[in-house]
């Protein structure tokens, strides 16, 4: 494997440790740490375990993948593999997180890394480790505890998002839009989180004060009428886990989110950035939705994939999630379309497929599954972001009383 880390700033890459752990976890002293990276992003991950125990980390568990492992077991795998995973390990991630271990994860992938395998297989094995990940994932939906994501410019991806570039080059300019959205390049980036999510927190109230029933996206291939769950809570930035710790769950990050209801979303959307999903480019996907649930489904590159993610199970064709981001964003100005969702879905306002969180909801942390489902809360094994905003697009925030509020104009706070 190629190494590149030399043309990384390492000044850079010590502060995106440190945001990790500070601004992402907050981590606690004694408190374990549940982390996952591939091979290719060690001159990170090492730096983030260092961060994590000098804040006084108890155990730090690294779990790691590699491509070329991966890639071999679609070359020759049993065909039977595919409908199998590792149930055990999530189920001991979900006993760490039950024990209030921290979860962080170093992402970097390939977005076509899977591109040319069969995609009967990738959905099988995407079903299966779906299914086995639930109990982590429940835990992690339901903000029990302190989590963050961030990115790692791993060679091949940097190859797709700069096309004709030498390696070296490619490493280099991911590696500055990397660290520029997550806001790094700043003296102090602690600080600077702080003022963005400062910024974050006065958009979530504005839209909490106005209680809106329902959203209307209207926009080139949308007509889409969104409804917002009952009891629903916006969301952004930093966000208080159940166990008390203040995360930034998402590095970078720019979006207001909350919860629709399953049942009432109606109409039709198209996306507007492609999205990569576990080694897979799904691009132009268009869906039509009725009383909640996706009746049609196209797109033009990775459709047989899209399919067999909506036939995961019933869930997986309603929305557990929207989001608002304003098409100003520093992601949406660099002009770079990264072919990874936690980039691309901080350029634009996106909706996802799958479970909702519970945190969403005003007491969402008191509420049961069924309390939640009551309310219009999804349940699914998968929750997956796709981009629906753009400069063309105009949302309105509809109340109970049928009155209308601006809430966007060309993809813009109104």
């Amino acid at each position: 494997m190629a190494d590149f880390s030399n043309v990384i700033d390492p000044v850079k890459l010590d502060r995106m440790a440190q945001v990790a752990i500070k601004v992402g976890l907050q981590l606690q002293p004694g408190q374990d740490l549940v982390l996952t990276s591939s091979i290719a992003a060690l001159p990170l991950t090492r730096r983030i375990v260092e961060e994590a125990y000098k804040a006084g980390a108890g155990l730090v568990i690294p779990l790691f993948s590699d491509d070329e492992i991966t890639l071999a077991r679609f070359r020759y795998g049993s065909d039977a593999s595919f409908d199998r995973a590792a149930a055990w390990l999530p189920e001991g991630m979900a006993k760490a997180f039950s024990q209030n271990a921290a979860r962080l994860a170093v992402r970097g992938d390939n977005p076509s890394l899977l591109a040319g395998q069969d995609p009967e297989k990738v959905a099988r094995a995407n079903k299966a480790n779906s299914t086995a990940y639930q109990p982590a994932l429940e835990k992690i939906t339901g903000f029990d505890i302190n989590w963050t994501i961030l990115a790692y410019p791993e060679v091949e991806w940097a190859r797709q998002v700069f096309p004709g570039e030498t390696d070296e080059e490619a490493v280099r300019k991911l590696a500055d839009a990397i660290f520029a959205a997550s806001r790094v390049d700043n003296e102090d980036p602690v600080e600077a989180w702080r003022q963005h999510n400062a910024l974050l927190a006065k958009r979530t109230q504005w839209l909490n004060g106005h209680r809106f029933q329902s959203l209307h996206f209207k926009g080139p291939g949308t007509d889409l009428k969104l409804g917002l769950a009952e009891g629903h809570e916006w969301m952004g930035g930093a966000s208080v886990a159940k166990n008390g710790i203040t995360c930034n769950p998402n590095i970078p990050t720019e979006e207001v989110f909350t919860t629709p209801h399953a049942l009432r979303v109606s109409g039709h959307v198209s996306s507007t950035k492609p999205l990569s999903y576990q080694g897979t480019l799904i691009d132009d996907i268009s869906v039509r939705f009725e009383d909640g649930r996706i009746v049609e489904a196209s797109a033009s590159k990775g459709a047989d994939v899209l399919g067999k993610v909506l036939d995961t199970d019933e869930g997986a064709r309603r929305l557990g999630e929207v989001a608002l981001v304003p098409h100003s964003s520093p992601i949406s100005k660099s002009g770079i379309l990264f072919y990874n969702t936690l980039f691309d879905e901080n350029a634009s306002c996106h909706i996802a497929l799958g479970q909702c969180y519970s945190k969403c909801f005003v007491g969402g942390d008191k509420l049961t599954a069924d309390e939640i489902a009551v309310r219009g809360g999804n349940k699914s094994l998968i929750h997956i972001d796709w981009m629906i905003g753009s400069d063309k697009v105009d949302i309105d925030g509809i109340r109970d009383d049928g009155s209308i509020e601006p809430v966007m104009r060309a993809g813009e706070w109104a």
